[in-house]
């Protein structure tokens, strides 16, 4: 395989990867608190790769290179809701929600619940965290307020505190799925100013720049699936031609 060949599959690989990154945005573009994602790119350069039939050892060749995935952490807007479980976060912060075995995930997305038993839960049954574990109501606590600094009353009194943390480096986390991130020491907020009731945070995609991204990426697709056409026929050309001189 020629390493024009080589090139433009490097940049074709990068591109599909691409695609799906901000097909996953589109996708996740009405789910509370969810955060956009980028892939990112760098030239890697090497020698002339070992398939080729003519080696030159001083050249370089130029290949596309996407190395990571990262998020954008920015805050999306703020929408109100008619549920007194939904939570939102100004500022810095995730939700602890815990896991199957035990181990805590974070999340931005505060569409909570009240399950069968009176915990509250995230949209898939997962409980959420408050400074003293998972909490449960009955119905004698009645109504249920959450202030800004997250303190969680009833009737009947003081009931905790939901837990927020925070990391230092946000990109070091790793997805989950279901709008989930596991991390390494989580950093608790003190003091917690942020909390609202009855909202939930809108996720930070922005419909219009995705929509013109998967534009492009088509676009360029297109550019480099008819480069490797065009070096296609040239090759056949050529070997046709070789073989009628030869003849």
């Amino acid at each position: 395989m020629e390493n024009a060949q080589l090139i433009t599959l490097s940049r074709q690989t990068a591109l599909r990867n691409q695609l799906t990154v901000v097909a996953n945005n589109m996708a996740n573009l009405n789910t509370s608190g969810y955060k956009a994602q980028r892939l990112n790119f760098e030239e890697y350069l090497m020698p002339v790769a070992e398939a080729t039939e003519f080696p030159t050892p001083d050249e370089t060749l130029s290949y596309v290179h996407d190395y990571a995935t990262t998020f954008n952490f920015s805050e999306g807007g703020i929408r109100t809701t008619d549920n007194p479980f939904d939570l939102a976060v100004e500022g810095d912060g995730f939700f602890a929600v815990q896991m199957e075995d035990g181990t805590e995930a974070f999340t931005r997305n505060g569409a909570f619940h009240l399950d069968v038993g009176g915990t509250l839960v995230t949209a898939t049954g997962r409980p959420v965290l408050t400074e003293g574990g998972p909490i449960s109501f009955t119905t004698e606590d009645g109504q249920v307020e959450i202030a800004r600094d997250g303190t969680i009353s009833s009737e009947l009194g003081a009931r905790g505190r939901i837990r927020l943390v925070d990391f230092e480096d946000k990109q070091s986390l790793l997805q989950l799925g279901e709008n989930l991130y596991v991390g390494n020491e989580p950093l608790p907020i003190q003091p917690i100013r942020g909390v609202v009731q009855g909202a939930l945070e809108e996720a930070n995609v922005d419909g219009v720049v995705e929509m013109t991204r998967l534009i492009e990426i088509t676009r360029a697709y297109e550019s480099v699936t008819k480069m490797q056409s065009d070096m296609d026929e040239l090759r056949k050309t050529a070997i046709q031609t070789l073989g009628t001189l030869q003849a």
